[in-house]
Protein backbone atom coordinates (compact mmCIF):
# COMPACT_ATOMS: atom_id res chain seq x y z
CA UNK A 1 0.00 0.00 0.00
CA UNK A 2 1.29 3.43 -1.26
CA UNK A 3 2.30 5.50 2.08
CA UNK A 4 1.12 9.69 2.04
CA UNK A 5 3.53 11.68 3.26
CA UNK A 6 2.13 11.76 6.86
CA UNK A 7 2.08 8.48 7.08
CA UNK A 8 5.59 8.49 5.74
CA UNK A 9 6.32 10.86 8.67
CA UNK A 10 4.59 8.31 11.19
CA UNK A 11 7.12 5.61 10.36
CA UNK A 12 10.07 8.20 11.02
CA UNK A 13 8.60 9.05 13.97
CA UNK A 14 7.63 5.32 15.58
CA UNK A 15 11.47 5.03 15.29
CA UNK A 16 12.11 8.34 17.21
CA UNK A 17 9.36 7.17 19.78
CA UNK A 18 11.13 4.08 20.65
CA UNK A 19 14.69 5.79 20.11
CA UNK A 20 13.40 8.33 23.34
CA UNK A 21 13.32 5.41 25.52
CA UNK A 22 16.13 3.52 24.56
CA UNK A 23 18.89 5.87 25.34
CA UNK A 24 21.15 7.79 22.58
CA UNK A 25 18.27 10.17 21.19
CA UNK A 26 16.40 10.92 24.44
CA UNK A 27 17.73 14.92 24.48
CA UNK A 28 16.41 14.78 21.18
CA UNK A 29 12.71 14.98 22.79
CA UNK A 30 12.65 14.89 26.78
CA UNK A 31 13.76 17.90 27.11
CA UNK A 32 12.24 18.25 30.48
CA UNK A 33 14.47 15.29 31.92
CA UNK A 34 17.38 14.72 33.75
CA UNK A 35 20.34 17.71 33.22
CA UNK A 36 22.47 14.80 31.54
CA UNK A 37 20.35 14.31 29.36
CA UNK A 38 19.23 17.99 28.87
CA UNK A 39 22.60 18.87 27.70
CA UNK A 40 22.86 16.27 25.25
CA UNK A 41 23.03 17.06 21.52
CA UNK A 42 19.84 16.63 19.78
CA UNK A 43 19.64 14.34 17.15
CA UNK A 44 19.12 15.27 14.13
CA UNK A 45 14.83 14.95 12.51
CA UNK A 46 13.49 12.49 10.97
CA UNK A 47 11.85 13.04 7.76
CA UNK A 48 9.25 15.26 8.40
CA UNK A 49 5.67 15.69 6.84
CA UNK A 50 5.29 18.38 4.15
CA UNK A 51 4.85 22.02 5.27
CA UNK A 52 1.33 22.00 3.82
CA UNK A 53 -0.21 19.43 5.40
CA UNK A 54 0.19 21.35 9.06
CA UNK A 55 -2.47 23.02 10.35
CA UNK A 56 -1.12 26.49 12.11
CA UNK A 57 -3.75 27.71 14.38
CA UNK A 58 -4.27 31.43 15.23
CA UNK A 59 -5.93 33.68 18.07
CA UNK A 60 -6.76 37.31 18.00
CA UNK A 61 -5.13 40.48 19.87
CA UNK A 62 -6.30 40.07 23.56
CA UNK A 63 -6.93 43.13 24.74
CA UNK A 64 -6.37 42.49 28.32
CA UNK A 65 -3.13 40.70 27.92
CA UNK A 66 -1.87 43.70 26.08
CA UNK A 67 -2.97 46.39 28.66
CA UNK A 68 -1.18 44.01 31.44
CA UNK A 69 1.61 43.77 29.08
CA UNK A 70 1.60 47.62 28.26
CA UNK A 71 1.25 48.28 32.34
CA UNK A 72 4.04 46.19 33.09
CA UNK A 73 6.67 47.79 31.57
CA UNK A 74 7.93 44.99 29.90
CA UNK A 75 10.31 45.79 26.60
CA UNK A 76 10.76 43.45 24.13
CA UNK A 77 14.21 42.34 22.62
CA UNK A 78 13.11 43.91 19.17
CA UNK A 79 10.56 46.52 19.08
CA UNK A 80 7.06 45.45 17.97
CA UNK A 81 8.44 41.95 18.09
CA UNK A 82 7.99 38.74 20.55
CA UNK A 83 11.35 36.83 20.15
CA UNK A 84 10.77 33.24 21.43
CA UNK A 85 13.17 30.21 21.73
CA UNK A 86 12.08 27.35 20.01
CA UNK A 87 13.85 23.67 19.58
CA UNK A 88 13.85 21.88 15.96
CA UNK A 89 13.74 18.31 17.12
CA UNK A 90 11.09 16.20 16.38
CA UNK A 91 7.46 15.81 15.84
CA UNK A 92 4.81 16.40 17.16
CA UNK A 93 6.68 18.83 19.99
CA UNK A 94 9.39 21.01 17.36
CA UNK A 95 10.76 20.05 14.00
CA UNK A 96 11.73 21.28 10.30
CA UNK A 97 9.33 20.39 8.20
CA UNK A 98 10.82 19.36 4.37
CA UNK A 99 11.41 21.36 2.32
CA UNK A 100 12.04 24.41 5.11
CA UNK A 101 15.12 26.23 6.79
CA UNK A 102 13.90 29.24 8.13
CA UNK A 103 13.00 30.02 11.84
CA UNK A 104 9.20 30.93 10.97
CA UNK A 105 8.79 27.75 9.68
CA UNK A 106 9.57 24.98 12.30
CA UNK A 107 6.53 23.67 13.38
CA UNK A 108 4.79 21.80 16.61
CA UNK A 109 2.70 22.07 19.15
CA UNK A 110 5.49 24.49 20.93
CA UNK A 111 6.45 26.76 17.94
CA UNK A 112 2.49 27.39 17.66
CA UNK A 113 2.04 28.09 21.56
CA UNK A 114 4.65 30.48 20.97
CA UNK A 115 2.96 32.36 18.06
CA UNK A 116 -0.09 31.99 19.74
CA UNK A 117 1.04 34.34 22.72
CA UNK A 118 2.64 36.52 20.37
CA UNK A 119 -0.87 36.82 18.54
CA UNK A 120 -2.64 37.40 21.60
CA UNK A 121 0.17 40.11 22.67
CA UNK A 122 -0.29 42.10 19.68
CA UNK A 123 2.81 41.78 18.58
CA UNK A 124 4.69 40.05 15.86
CA UNK A 125 6.58 36.30 16.07
CA UNK A 126 9.88 36.00 15.78
CA UNK A 127 10.76 32.64 16.20
CA UNK A 128 14.84 31.74 17.12
CA UNK A 129 15.96 27.76 16.74
CA UNK A 130 17.98 27.49 20.20
CA UNK A 131 19.79 24.32 21.21
CA UNK A 132 18.56 23.15 24.39
CA UNK A 133 21.80 24.04 26.62
CA UNK A 134 21.68 27.96 24.96
CA UNK A 135 17.73 28.71 25.97
CA UNK A 136 18.79 29.83 30.00
CA UNK A 137 21.78 31.68 29.44
CA UNK A 138 19.86 33.09 26.48
CA UNK A 139 16.67 34.01 28.46
CA UNK A 140 18.64 35.57 31.78
CA UNK A 141 20.31 38.01 28.96
CA UNK A 142 17.53 39.28 27.44
CA UNK A 143 18.53 37.34 23.86
CA UNK A 144 15.11 35.96 23.66
CA UNK A 145 11.77 37.37 25.25
CA UNK A 146 10.10 34.17 26.23
CA UNK A 147 10.99 29.75 25.74
CA UNK A 148 8.46 27.40 24.25
CA UNK A 149 10.16 24.15 23.98
CA UNK A 150 9.30 21.62 26.21
CA UNK A 151 10.48 23.14 29.28
CA UNK A 152 9.42 21.34 32.21
CA UNK A 153 8.86 23.96 35.44
CA UNK A 154 11.41 23.28 38.58
CA UNK A 155 11.69 24.90 42.01
CA UNK A 156 15.56 25.54 40.63
CA UNK A 157 14.16 27.03 37.65
CA UNK A 158 12.39 29.48 39.29
CA UNK A 159 14.85 31.19 41.26
CA UNK A 160 15.76 32.34 37.73
CA UNK A 161 12.65 32.61 35.39
CA UNK A 162 9.08 33.20 35.68
CA UNK A 163 6.33 29.86 34.41
CA UNK A 164 2.65 30.17 32.43
CA UNK A 165 2.37 26.42 32.34
CA UNK A 166 0.27 24.85 29.25
CA UNK A 167 1.06 21.27 29.25
CA UNK A 168 0.99 18.78 31.66
CA UNK A 169 4.53 16.55 31.75
CA UNK A 170 4.12 13.25 30.88
CA UNK A 171 5.22 10.06 30.75
CA UNK A 172 3.62 7.36 28.72
CA UNK A 173 3.38 3.53 28.50
CA UNK A 174 2.80 1.91 24.93
CA UNK A 175 2.35 -1.26 23.78
CA UNK A 176 1.89 -3.12 20.25
CA UNK A 177 -1.86 -2.20 19.27
CA UNK A 178 -3.40 -5.60 19.71
CA UNK A 179 -1.63 -6.50 22.70
CA UNK A 180 -3.74 -7.86 25.80
CA UNK A 181 -2.10 -5.32 28.02
CA UNK A 182 -4.65 -2.54 28.37
CA UNK A 183 -3.82 -1.26 31.62
CA UNK A 184 -0.69 -0.09 33.24
CA UNK A 185 -1.16 2.29 36.77
CA UNK A 186 1.43 1.34 39.16
CA UNK A 187 3.69 -1.22 40.15
CA UNK A 188 1.43 -4.41 39.93
CA UNK A 189 0.73 -4.26 36.58
CA UNK A 190 4.61 -4.62 35.12
CA UNK A 191 5.16 -7.07 37.33
CA UNK A 192 7.04 -10.04 34.60
CA UNK A 193 6.73 -7.37 31.44
CA UNK A 194 9.88 -6.82 29.46
CA UNK A 195 9.85 -2.87 28.84
CA UNK A 196 12.11 -0.78 26.77
CA UNK A 197 13.35 2.27 28.70
CA UNK A 198 16.02 4.83 28.47
CA UNK A 199 19.34 4.59 30.41
CA UNK A 200 19.94 6.95 32.97
CA UNK A 201 16.65 8.68 32.47
CA UNK A 202 14.03 9.64 35.11
CA UNK A 203 11.38 7.10 33.36
CA UNK A 204 13.78 4.39 34.39
CA UNK A 205 13.93 5.65 37.44
CA UNK A 206 10.44 5.35 37.90
CA UNK A 207 10.90 1.53 36.95
CA UNK A 208 13.30 0.88 39.19
CA UNK A 209 11.36 1.87 42.17
CA UNK A 210 8.41 0.09 41.21
CA UNK A 211 10.62 -2.91 40.99
CA UNK A 212 11.85 -2.43 44.22
CA UNK A 213 8.37 -2.45 45.48
CA UNK A 214 7.57 -5.49 43.50
CA UNK A 215 10.53 -7.36 45.27
CA UNK A 216 9.56 -6.44 48.45
CA UNK A 217 6.20 -8.03 47.93
CA UNK A 218 7.46 -11.23 46.91
CA UNK A 219 6.55 -10.94 43.02
CA UNK A 220 8.45 -10.61 40.19
CA UNK A 221 10.01 -7.84 38.65
CA UNK A 222 9.74 -6.13 35.42
CA UNK A 223 12.76 -6.87 33.22
CA UNK A 224 13.84 -3.42 31.89
CA UNK A 225 15.72 -3.81 28.15
CA UNK A 226 17.60 -1.32 26.67
CA UNK A 227 18.84 -1.07 22.86
CA UNK A 228 21.07 1.03 21.28
CA UNK A 229 19.76 0.19 17.67
CA UNK A 230 16.13 1.73 17.57
CA UNK A 231 14.83 -0.53 14.32
CA UNK A 232 15.90 -3.13 16.69
CA UNK A 233 13.69 -1.86 19.75
CA UNK A 234 10.66 -0.93 17.27
CA UNK A 235 10.77 -4.79 15.75
CA UNK A 236 11.24 -6.00 19.33
CA UNK A 237 7.80 -4.32 20.31
CA UNK A 238 6.21 -5.47 17.03
CA UNK A 239 7.71 -8.99 17.10
CA UNK A 240 6.41 -9.37 20.94
CA UNK A 241 10.05 -10.06 22.36
CA UNK A 242 9.27 -6.80 24.60
CA UNK A 243 5.97 -5.80 26.09
CA UNK A 244 5.96 -2.16 26.07
CA UNK A 245 7.66 1.37 26.30
CA UNK A 246 7.92 3.74 28.76
CA UNK A 247 9.41 6.90 28.11
CA UNK A 248 8.05 10.71 27.06
CA UNK A 249 4.26 10.74 26.28
CA UNK A 250 4.74 13.52 23.59
CA UNK A 251 6.44 11.64 21.08
CA UNK A 252 4.85 8.10 21.78
CA UNK A 253 1.12 9.44 21.61
CA UNK A 254 2.52 10.83 18.00
CA UNK A 255 3.78 7.74 17.16
CA UNK A 256 0.54 5.71 18.35
CA UNK A 257 -2.17 8.41 16.68
CA UNK A 258 0.03 8.66 12.98
CA UNK A 259 0.84 4.92 12.50
CA UNK A 260 -1.89 2.57 14.75
CA UNK A 261 0.74 0.23 15.75
CA UNK A 262 0.98 0.96 19.46
CA UNK A 263 -1.99 1.72 21.96
CA UNK A 264 -1.52 3.99 25.02
CA UNK A 265 -2.56 2.22 28.12
CA UNK A 266 -0.67 4.31 31.22
CA UNK A 267 0.62 7.73 31.98
CA UNK A 268 2.77 8.77 34.77
CA UNK A 269 3.84 12.22 36.06
CA UNK A 270 6.71 13.15 34.56
CA UNK A 271 7.96 13.76 37.93
CA UNK A 272 6.47 10.41 39.92
CA UNK A 273 5.57 10.39 42.56
CA UNK A 274 5.56 14.54 42.04
CA UNK A 275 3.64 15.91 39.60
CA UNK A 276 4.79 18.26 36.67
CA UNK A 277 4.31 20.83 34.32
CA UNK A 278 5.68 21.84 31.01
CA UNK A 279 5.55 25.63 30.75
CA UNK A 280 6.19 28.83 28.48
CA UNK A 281 9.46 30.83 30.43
CA UNK A 282 10.88 34.10 31.01
CA UNK A 283 13.36 35.73 32.39
CA UNK A 284 12.26 36.23 36.25
CA UNK A 285 10.78 39.75 37.54
CA UNK A 286 10.65 41.36 33.78
CA UNK A 287 6.86 41.92 33.87
CA UNK A 288 6.00 40.03 30.92
CA UNK A 289 4.47 36.57 32.64
CA UNK A 290 1.30 37.86 33.15
CA UNK A 291 0.56 38.88 30.10
CA UNK A 292 1.37 35.41 28.73
CA UNK A 293 -0.52 34.11 31.39
CA UNK A 294 -3.44 35.87 30.23
CA UNK A 295 -3.34 34.78 26.40
CA UNK A 296 -2.91 31.27 27.53
CA UNK A 297 -5.72 31.31 29.66
CA UNK A 298 -8.00 33.10 27.01
CA UNK A 299 -7.23 30.17 24.09
CA UNK A 300 -7.98 27.56 26.65
CA UNK A 301 -11.16 29.34 27.20
CA UNK A 302 -11.82 29.20 23.29
CA UNK A 303 -11.13 26.45 22.56
CA UNK A 304 -8.06 27.15 20.30
CA UNK A 305 -5.29 25.19 22.97
CA UNK A 306 -7.56 22.42 22.43
CA UNK A 307 -7.67 22.09 18.75
CA UNK A 308 -4.21 22.83 18.25
CA UNK A 309 -3.35 19.90 21.34
CA UNK A 310 -5.49 17.57 19.56
CA UNK A 311 -4.44 18.16 15.88
CA UNK A 312 -0.52 16.95 17.30
CA UNK A 313 -1.84 13.94 19.55
CA UNK A 314 -1.24 15.41 22.42
CA UNK A 315 -5.09 16.28 24.11
CA UNK A 316 -3.95 13.89 27.38
CA UNK A 317 -1.53 16.10 28.56
CA UNK A 318 -3.83 19.26 28.49
CA UNK A 319 -4.67 21.56 31.24
CA UNK A 320 -7.76 23.36 32.25
CA UNK A 321 -5.79 26.30 33.06
CA UNK A 322 -2.64 28.31 32.88
CA UNK A 323 -1.12 28.91 36.54
CA UNK A 324 1.97 31.80 37.23
CA UNK A 325 4.92 29.53 38.85
CA UNK A 326 2.90 26.38 39.43
CA UNK A 327 4.78 24.09 42.31
CA UNK A 328 7.84 22.59 40.59
CA UNK A 329 9.67 19.55 40.58
CA UNK A 330 11.69 19.73 43.96
CA UNK A 331 15.71 20.58 43.67
CA UNK A 332 17.85 17.50 43.54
Amino acid sequence: MALSKKQGIAIGVAVVAVAVVVGGIVAAVNLNGPAAAEEATPAPTQSNTATDEIEWFHTDVVPEAVAALEESGFTPVQAGKLTVAVGAFVPPLSYQPDGTSAATDVAGTEPNIGSLIAEGLGLEYNPQVVAWADWPLGIQSGKYDLITSNVTVTEERKELYDFASYREDLLGFYVKSDSKIDSIKDSSDISGLKIIVGSGTNQEQVLLRWNEELEAAGKAPAELVYYDDTAAATLAIQSGRADATFGPNATAAWSARETGDTKLVGIVPGGWPDTAQIAAGTKKGNGLIEAVNIVLNKIIEDGTYTDLLEFWGLDSEAVSSSDINPPGLPKP
